[in-house]
């Protein structure tokens, strides 16, 4: 495992409603079938705001508009040593895509499971937000 942890770039699209769009790991990657906020690896060089919206049109089909930067949370699983970078975007366009063949839902209150462990302590910060 390296020393400096992996930096991820993570959307929460959230709608007037407060309802959040969470997509399920697919199949071959670590903890498929798992729930978590959608978004993806930063390539080296590029800003992690880029790489959000590279990987929400990648994997979904959603243009960001705009986002803000929330909060930063180090997580060590089995597999990696990750930096995510929380972004909240309330403005968008397009409607989400299974561009990956993975499942994704809408969420007022969070009642999918198994959540990803890093993607837990944030939801009681979320329903805040609301």
């Amino acid at each position: 495992m390296s020393a400096s942890p992996v930096n991820v770039a993570v959307g929460i699209l959230m709608k007037p409603n407060g309802d959040v769009l969470l997509a399920q790991r697919p199949e071959g990657k670590p903890y498929a079938g798992y729930w978590e906020f959608p978004g993806g690896k930063v390539e080296a060089g590029e800003a992690i705001l880029d790489a959000l919206k590279r990987e929400f049109m990648e994997e979904l089909g959603v243009q960001i508009i705009n986002a803000e930067a929330w909060c930063g949370v180090e997580h060590i699983y089995p597999h990696a040593h990750v930096r995510l970078h929380f972004y909240i975007s309330r403005d968008w366009s397009g409607e989400p895509q299974s561009l990956e063949g993975q499942a994704f839902a809408w969420q007022g209150t969070v009642a999918v499971e198994p959540l990803l462990p890093a993607t837990i302590p944030l939801l009681n910060f979320i329903a805040q937000l609301r």
